[in-house]
């Protein structure tokens, strides 16, 4: 499969996650949960939902738990908005590149800091 055609329907999965997760799923244990990335297998196996969740890491690990209980209902219903044929198991994993990004951030400040 075309790397252009597997980028379309990344865009499109991502897309139907994302109004998923914050319209449909009922979960009391899902927090502020944003989804930054999704990356699909050649074959259309796997799905790699690459998640961030605003608060602490208890509430991390708590949403991690809540998207995979309804990880079922998530991958049913993907892949009939996606117009998917097969539909992909779907693996939740956090994405810390915000607060990575951040650090980085408040590290460049200190150095300009340092150099004034």
């Amino acid at each position: 499969m075309s790397g252009y055609r597997i980028n379309q329907q990344q865009a499109r999965v991502k897309l139907v996650l994302s109004h998923l997760i914050q319209n449909e799923v009922k979960d009391p244990r899902l927090g502020f949960v944003s989804v930054t990335d999704v990356r699909l297998t050649k074959d259309l196996a796997q799905c790699k939902v690459f998640i961030s969740v605003f608060g602490s890491n208890d509430k991390v690990e708590e949403s991690l738990k809540a998207l995979k209980s309804a990880r079922g209902y998530l991958r049913k219903e993907m892949s009939k908005r996606a117009n998917l044929r097969r539909a992909p198991e779907l693996i939740f994993e956090h994405d810390d590149s915000l607060n990575y990004g951040s650090h980085i951030n408040k590290l460049l400040k200190e150095v300009e800091e340092d150099v004034k």
